[in-house]
């Protein structure tokens, strides 16, 4: 999805005497997508839209250029409902409301920016929240795509020496009458039970994807799978590393709108679907408004670490949040890659040792009798 600026004409780029009854009727979108959308199609709109209302584009101008380059039938009729509800005077903010697929930290962001006359920045700086989110997302399924297909490959290899191989040297020994060390007998047993089970195996896999499926709007789900998840060595401080990433970036983004701490802390809080995170600011929160600073009632979680604490003590000092913030930001940002890599690093060489030591047991086991078979009938 992307505009072109050569369809503007020079009357659709209002006057600054204009700008601020402008900036009003800008208040009104965002409606179309009436169905899930990824965050890959709010990166887009939301750029693309900010950077019309910057150039002093209105509002429904700029929303018939987006639509004009929209291929997807669907996309073009809901952005074409959205255009008529912004001509019959709906406002950006409430238009958001009324849709799912929104959330209220982008409701309150927008009427915010609404309210301040500062639209087109909210707009502008939502791209970059989605923009930075979607990065953060690459990067994390760079770093697992070859080390899962490595354990896949790797697992398919194990299960079939344990389904087809295995048996074939057990029916030699059996012939044979070969007394067997404990680590044959043992792999043996783990054969017959994958001839046995295995499909029982994969019906609880499939089970256990769709129960995932089923349960991960669920509270206790999401509570199960985010404690787990920081309590796996080195992935857990990358995940972290990740939410916090998009904890600084929200409230740099609410900070830059003028929203209050308390309120900040709230928006945020909806916006990240990370439980840990949600329940330590619900804390955070509540701190707030017994009359803690905001570095204190973050010292109190063990979420935050005390880079964040400590920076954030000096922003209240001197009353830079927006710029602290973003700091905090670019660190936790330069930190997200830093990490992806190295964890697409040390997976892969783990995961290969792990699995050649399965084989090279399986390998062992198998040929063990085989030389103390040998010696017999020499």
């Amino acid at each position: 999805m992307a505009f072109n600026l050569e369809n503007i004409k020079q009357g659709d780029i209002p006057k600054a005497k204009n700008r601020k009854a402008d900036t009003s009727f800008l208040t009104k979108e965002i409606t179309f997508f009436n169905k899930p959308f990824s965050n890959k199609i709010k990166e887009s709109f939301y750029s693309e839209l900010g950077v019309l209302l910057k150039a002093g584009v209105n509002l429904k101008k700029g929303l018939e250029l987006i639509n004009d380059s929209e291929k997807k039938k669907h996309s073009k009729e809901l952005q074409a409902k959205t255009i008529d509800k912004i001509v019959s005077g709906e406002s950006l903010s409430e238009a958001l409301k009324s849709y799912k697929q929104y959330s209220d930290y982008e409701y309150y962001s927008i009427k915010i920016g609404e309210e301040t006359g500062t639209l087109s920045l909210v707009i502008e700086q939502l791209g970059s929240f989605y923009a930075k989110k979607n990065e953060q997302r690459r990067n994390l399924v760079s770093a697992l795509t070859y080390p899962i297909i490595i354990l896949t490959t790797a697992v398919l290899v194990v299960v079939f020496m344990l389904q087809f191989v295995v048996p074939m040297f057990q029916d030699i020994f059996e012939q044979q009458k070969v007394e067997l060390p404990a680590i044959t007998k043992f792999i043996i047993g783990v054969s017959g039970f994958m001839k046995s089970y295995g499909w029982f195996l994969i019906i609880g896999i499939i089970a256990l994807l769709v129960s995932r499926t089923l349960f991960s709007k669920k509270e206790w789900f999401k509570k199960t799978k985010g404690y787990f998840i920081l309590k796996v060595p080195f992935l857990g401080d990358f995940v972290k590393t990740v939410y916090l990433s998009q904890f600084t970036q929200a409230v740099t983004l609410l900070t830059a709108s003028k929203v209050p701490v308390v309120k900040s802390i709230q928006l945020v809080k909806q916006m990240i679907d990370f439980y840990p995170l949600k329940e330590a600011l619900k804390e955070v929160e509540l701190d707030l408004l017994k009359g803690n600073s905001l570095s204190e009632s973050l010292s109190n979680q063990k979420l935050f670490d005390k880079k964040m604490i400590a920076l954030v003590k000096v922003a209240e000092e001197t009353n830079q949040n927006e710029y602290i913030f973003q700091r905090l930001n670019n660190q936790y940002n330069a930190k997200v890659e830093q990490s992806s890599k190295l964890l697409s690093t040390i997976m892969e060489p783990v995961i290969i040792l792990i699995i050649g030591v399965l084989v090279g047991v399986i390998l062992i086991s198998m040929y063990l009798p085989m030389f103390k078979l040998s010696s017999v009938l020499g």
